[in-house]
């Protein structure tokens, strides 16, 4: 019985922050951004991870609340333990542009980001393949991975990305017929970058 009981609480306190979260997300729409992060509020703070990402959305932005990146993030990270795809990547990110020199913070960054790329965050893809592209001890294969993750998702920068690592043989066997092909994949798409390579 009393397990029954617990279970009973449970059920009703997430179909609260579900509640409030729809109605959060509807406050805002209609342009009541404090109503929005109010409701936003309360359902983060009963756990919801879906309104703890709303909530690191109006202190980044500013929507509701004053701008505020460190409660952003503190927010984005709680979201992001409950395997919330897009606060992963956005608490990831802010770990690297925030504090890189930190090794142990850069690895917790990385770990969030790939779990983001793996849940489908074409974002988190793009990111981590600019990342590992361009870091200090650029991982070329890895980064190529990425950018093609994230070009198959339709990221026409991406895209253009991959073209260059075939025309400049970084992580793949150099191929100026494939880097044609991606470039004008991505020009296709209204990169303007790969528009002027391939003239």
């Amino acid at each position: 019985l009393e397990e029954a009981a617990f279970q009973l609480q449970q059920i009703f306190r997430i179909d609260i922050s579900i509640a409030l979260n729809i109605l959060g997300i509807e406050s805002m729409r209609a342009g009541h951004c404090r109503t929005g992060y109010t409701c936003f509020k309360l359902a983060a703070d009963r756990g919801y991870s879906k309104a703890q990402f709303n909530v690191g959305l109006c202190y980044e932005h500013g929507r509701g609340t004053e701008k505020d990146l460190e409660k952003a993030a503190f927010y984005y990270c709680q979201a992001a333990r409950s395997c919330h795809p897009m606060a992963q990547y956005r608490y990831g990110r802010y770990l690297l542009q925030h504090s890189p020199a930190h090794w142990d913070r850069q690895h917790r960054a990385l770990t969030f980001l790939e779990q983001a790329a793996m849940a489908g965050i074409t974002e988190a893809q793009a990111y981590l393949g600019v990342f590992y592209m361009r870091g200090l001890q650029p991982q070329e294969k890895r980064a190529l991975k990425y950018l093609l993750l994230a070009a198959n998702s339709g990221d026409a920068q991406s895209r253009y990305h991959v073209g260059l690592c075939y025309e400049q043989g970084l992580g793949v066997q150099q191929s100026l017929a494939q880097a044609l092909r991606h470039y004008r994949e991505s020009a296709a798409a209204g990169n303007s970058h790969a528009q002027e390579r391939l003239r």
